[in-house]
């Protein structure tokens, strides 16, 4: 008999407002993760873009409105059944002093463990694959305080990845890497979506990079949604000026056919060529 078709779990938010303390961040927010797709959240500093991620995970608590998970709300599941269920790459991470590569790769795969099920051959492969596809296979028995940022921040995506969950939130995801490496994590990513089907949300600052590989935009300003969509369908110049305060224009990237920004400056004021358009690609 065939395999029955995996079905990606859903997380939504449902009118959520965070915060810290007494100071407001989100706002009544009401966003979607397509199953299955890659969404990357943009917007100007400030905006609340980690702070909708945070909320996304649990690790922070909406004032009000409510976080869903295939229709559950979010605080109301087990720790442990979360943690099979979402992963997390936080915003500067810290490594506990002196562990190795190998050492906190291991550690994604704690929610599968429990009192009865034990490190097996299976979590050894897990660990293995994550080292293997973010090239930290080499340096696996170093200590992580060794590793330059790049090599770190490959490591904590090695350790998300180890998680092996359907749904996967990463905050800055090629923070301290290279555009190569940039580029490389990305493609990973869309490796594992596409392969596997896990839903992505990620944060990024790079516009062009986020409308080159997402599927879904979700762009906010001041805490609220400003536009979410396809990149090609939201990244125009209109909305470039009032989310992130840059007068532009944008092309169809030569690569990928994708949205491409391009600032105009206040010493680059010429008409943009004949036939380069200045509307989203469609």
């Amino acid at each position: 008999m065939a395999d029955t078709p995996r079905v990606p779990s859903t997380l939504e938010a449902r009118s959520i407002t965070l915060g810290y303390d007494e100071r407001k961040v989100v706002d009544g927010l009401t966003v979607t993760l397509p199953p299955g797709r890659v969404s990357v959240i943009v917007g100007a500093n400030g905006s609340g873009k980690s702070t909708l991620l945070r909320g996304l995970a649990r690790l922070l608590k909406p004032s009000s409105g409510s976080v869903l998970l295939d229709g559950q709300d979010l605080r109301s599941l087990p720790s442990r059944a979360v943690a099979r269920t979402i992963g997390l790459l936080p915003q500067s991470p810290v490594p506990p002093g002196g562990i190795t590569v190998a050492e906190l790769v291991g550690r994604g795969r704690y929610p599968h463990q429990g009192w009865f099920r034990r490190w097996t051959p299976g979590d050894d492969a897990a660990v293995a694959e994550a080292l293997r596809v973010t090239d930290t296979l080499s340096f696996a028995d170093r200590s992580v305080d060794e590793l330059s940022g790049g090599q770190r921040q490959r490591v904590w995506i090695a350790l998300a990845l180890a998680q092996q969950t359907d749904i996967l939130l990463l905050d800055e995801p090629t923070t301290f890497l290279d555009v190569a490496h940039q580029v490389e994590v990305l493609d990973l990513i869309t490796d594992l979506n596409r392969g596997s089907g896990t839903t992505v949300a990620m944060v990024l600052h790079d516009l062009n990079l986020a409308a080159r590989y997402a599927d879904h935009l979700i762009v906010l300003k001041d805490g609220r949604l400003a536009a979410q969509g396809p990149p090609a369908a939201v990244v125009t110049p209109g909305l470039v000026r009032e989310v992130f305060g840059l007068v532009c224009t944008v092309i169809a990237d030569p690569v990928a056919g994708t949205p491409l920004v391009v600032p105009v400056g206040r010493h680059h004021t010429a008409p943009v060529p004949a036939g380069a358009g200045t509307g989203a690609a469609s």
